[in-house]
């Protein structure tokens, strides 16, 4: 989430009926009717199946929603609870499953604008109607933890972040803003702390998808956590002969830190493609439009070619896992990546990969410049990203979830 378009919800006179609304609503404990405008196709009662799948959103196709797809593959009965959906942005991905949206659904937003409705998500995650269900399945990196289960069911989080505007990136988060908003935004991520931490007393279990996520969710929460690391469909990859560019992949915003590859690329005399779109965008073509392509969106065959054909990937940013290192790698391309977080998980320095110290340009530049890319073998480069199939995510996150349950 990029907290660039933040805005009071104050100046939208329909927001404010959906705060009343959302204030007026209680979770329904016996059938009542879930709130929704889109006309997703599905019934309105709620769901009086005994598991309950919820995720913050499900406004694209990306990591985290790619993640959730695959915990509802292990229960594919089971209802979709989430704020807000957009049934074709999310490629009909949840089409076997009841979908079941908040009452922010009426005010039509997408990726691009959900951000203003900042200040109602906490409150609409608590109205979200998963009472009846004896066990919750969340995956969460803001505010899917945060729904109500009924007393006795057993609520699993799988924990993508803490939010990180609220907690581990919060001056960055407020830095986005217009600085006349600010202090009001400084105020909702203040009451969003308080609100997140009331929220983990509800969760029987939290899983963390790295181990940097487990410091925090420990630092923040006080929680302990196990580790899962998040499905990759790797065996959707195949290589192909490299040629002479290196690849960005993911969000165009700052915290990504899309920029630090650019000029590292300029310095190296290396050329880049950028895949993907975001705030960020225009001003980093400006600035780097003769030294860099930028792709934009990528079709999964488009963006499988470009990973196959890369010289190396560069993940500049410290990432909780970093799905696309694993992409990479399957693809049979080595990858040069911030050297902490879920890197050091995925990324076998020397082996599958280099690592350069976080934040340091130079050290980035000298990475793309000076290392060996063709001595890296491919075999075990695909054989690194296969500890982290699906199938094995799958399995594992049954199995924590049985003994939540067990226990």
């Amino acid at each position: 989430m990029h907290l660039g378009a933040f805005h009071s919800p104050a100046n939208s006179k329909h927001v404010k009926e959906v705060f009343e609304a959302l204030a007026q609503e209680s979770p329904s404990p016996g059938g009542g009717e879930v709130r929704q405008v889109a006309p997703l196709g599905r019934r309105t009662c709620v769901s009086t199946s005994p598991f309950a799948l919820v995720h913050d959103y499900l406004l694209v196709l990306r990591g985290a929603e790619r993640t959730f797809a695959a915990m509802a593959d292990v229960w594919p009965e089971a209802p979709v609870y989430t704020l807000l959906y957009d049934r074709d942005a999310t490629e009909e991905r949840f089409e076997a499953h009841p979908v079941y949206s908040s009452p922010l659904q009426r005010v039509g937003a997408r990726q691009a604008g959900f951000r203003r409705l900042l200040p109602l998500l906490p409150l609409a995650a608590r109205r979200l109607p998963v009472r009846d269900a004896d066990v919750v399945v969340s995956s969460s990196s803001a505010f899917a933890h945060g729904v109500r289960p009924g007393p006795d069911a057993v609520h699993v989080c799988y924990c993508h972040s803490p939010f990180r505007y609220a907690w581990h990136e919060r001056e960055r988060g407020l830095s986005e803003a217009p600085t006349p908003l600010r202090p009001a935004l400084d105020a909702v991520l203040r009451a969003i702390r308080r609100w997140d931490l009331r929220s983990t007393r509800g969760v029987t279990r939290y899983i963390a998808n790295s181990n940097i996520t487990r410091e925090r969710i420990q630092k923040f929460w006080n929680r302990d956590s196990s580790v899962v690391h998040p499905p990759v469909s790797v065996e959707r990859f195949e290589r192909d002969e490299p040629e002479d560019y290196f690849l960005f992949v993911g969000e165009v915003v700052r915290h990504k830190r899309v920029e630090l590859a650019l000029e590292a690329a300029s310095r190296a005399g290396a050329r880049i493609k950028v895949v993907g779109t975001g705030p960020e965008l225009e001003r980093l073509r400006t600035l780097y439009g003769d030294s860099a392509e930028f792709v934009g969106r990528a079709e999964d065959g488009q963006l499988e070619k470009l990973y196959a054909r890369a010289r190396a990937l560069v993940m500049p940013n410290v990432e909780e896992f970093g799905i696309t290192a694993v992409e990479a790698q399957a693809a049979g391309r080595p990858v040069i990546a911030a050297g902490a977080g879920g890197a050091l998980e995925t990324v076998v320095e020397g082996e599958t990969g280099v690592h350069f110290k976080p934040g340091q340009v130079d050290e980035l530049a000298e990475a793309m410049r000076d290392t060996d890319f063709d001595r890296f073998d491919p075999d075990k480069i695909v054989g690194n990203a296969r500890r982290f199939s699906t199938r094995r995510f799958q399995k594992r996150l049954r199995r924590a979830v049985d003994v939540a349950v067990a226990a």
